[in-house]
């Protein structure tokens, strides 16, 4: 909870510094974002979250990366239907994505990227 809640700040602080601050389009400042935050949130995923042992980073990585363009698909679509279908404000429904995002992102990396080998007893 402690990284969703550091990488979800990151993500914003980045959005809307970008939007508030430098006047960039919702859309720009959303990857940006999103972007910034990738890298802070592998690590931590992997060495706290998941617990991942070294040595993995030729599988894990690239899957990572499908969790976050799965997690980061679902969160960009659901934006550009708030904004340009529901016209919602643009800061609202960035606010929105950031949930939509750390849930896909955390079951995806959960269930694919850094999942546990089950072990099986042979003693029944």
């Amino acid at each position: 909870m402690i990284i969703g809640t550091l990488n979800a700040l990151i993500t914003a602080l980045v959005i809307v510094g970008m939007m508030k601050g430098l006047g960039f389009d919702y859309v720009i400042a959303n990857i940006v974002g999103y972007i910034a935050a990738l890298i802070n949130n592998f690590f931590w995923s992997k060495y706290w979250i998941f617990s991942s042992k070294k040595g993995k980073f030729r599988r894990e990585v690239p899957l990572f990366l499908i969790a976050f363009g799965a997690a980061y698909g679902a969160q960009f679509l659901t934006l550009l239907g708030m904004v340009e279908i529901l016209n919602w404000n643009e800061y609202i429904s960035q606010f929105i994505g950031l949930f939509i995002y750390g849930t896909v992102n955390f079951l995806m990396n959960r269930k694919v990227t850094f999942r546990k080998k089950e072990k099986h007893n042979c003693d029944q």
